[in-house]
């Protein structure tokens, strides 16, 4: 997967890193699913079906819990997440993003899928340990 920090983010990480200001330590990450690409803000495209719901990365643990210690500048989810399976029409997934809160609240990471999934009545999408890796670059 390529991706990219959103606006938002690297915009904070800017403003921590050269101006001295505060970074805003998020509560909570959730993956989102998007069926084209979410924009820099990550206001469109988002699924937004009856069986849907942003997942949290830390499945209730500590935020620190989501993902593993950065090597060499990379990252990568460290538990399986399960999305609800579909049940209504067929969906194709082509992005996911990291945001801020389950609703609402900041995008801080996206990315496309390496090839678009469609999702049938009964698939579930999921990304294993690992299967999404974060690089600063």
């Amino acid at each position: 997967m390529a991706g990219s920090a959103s606006n938002y983010l690297e915009e904070k990480y800017i403003n921590a890193a050269f101006r001295g200001e505060t970074f805003p330590v998020p509560t909570g990450l959730y993956l989102a699913l998007y069926t084209a690409f979410p924009g820099e803000a990550g206001g469109a495209n988002e699924v937004t079906a009856s069986w849907y719901a942003r997942q949290d990365m830390a499945q209730g643990g500590a935020i620190s819990t989501a993902f593993t210690p950065p090597a060499d500048g990379t990252t990568a989810n460290a538990k399986n997440i399960l999305f609800p399976a579909v049940t209504t029409a067929a969906i194709t997934i082509t992005h996911v993003a990291l945001h801020d809160a389950l609703t609402g609240g900041n995008m801080l990471y996206y990315t496309d899928l390496v090839q678009a999934k469609t999702l049938q009545v009964g698939d579930v999408f999921s990304v294993p340990v690992s299967g999404m890796s974060i690089t600063a670059t």
